[in-house]
């Protein structure tokens, strides 16, 4: 499948960063373990976000959230324990990975693993707005 090169207009530059980025998140979707993402609603306050995976089965130990550069890294382990003969297995032992590339600014401000779901909050603090006058050179 052929990729159309979304950012390669003459009027983005240095946006090549970004297109990797998006490369790198199409490439590692597969769906598990399902997720939603919220806009948290606080007055008065910077924007917050809260990304919610659902992990039932998983232990706090099981699972591991980092931020790796502009990379937010959700990593989930299930081990096989041995001697236990199922007669029926619709619950699979999985592993699993889900990356979100942050924003410029973006920060994890903790998570929470409740009732089988891993809920991670963010938030992205306003950022100061400066306008810098270029000075333009004569050739005199």
């Amino acid at each position: 499948m052929s990729r159309i090169p979304s950012l390669s207009s003459p009027f983005l530059l240095g946006f090549d960063e970004v297109e990797r980025a998006l490369d790198r998140v199409m490439k590692g979707s597969d769906g598990y373990p399902p997720y939603n993402i919220e806009r948290v609603a606080t007055p008065d306050q910077p924007e917050k976000l809260r990304i919610t995976l659902a992990v039932a089965g998983f232990t706090r130990e099981q699972l591991d959230v980092t931020v790796e550069e502009k990379e937010l890294v959700i990593r989930g382990r299930q081990s096989e324990e041995p001697g236990r003969v199922f007669l029926h297995r619709g619950i699979a032992a999985r592993q699993f990975q889900r990356v979100f590339v942050l924003a410029d600014g973006m920060m994890v401000i903790g998570a929470e693993l409740k009732n089988g779901l891993l809920c991670v909050e963010l938030v992205r603090p306003e950022p100061e707005r400066i306008v810098r006058r270029i000075t333009i050179a004569t050739d005199e």
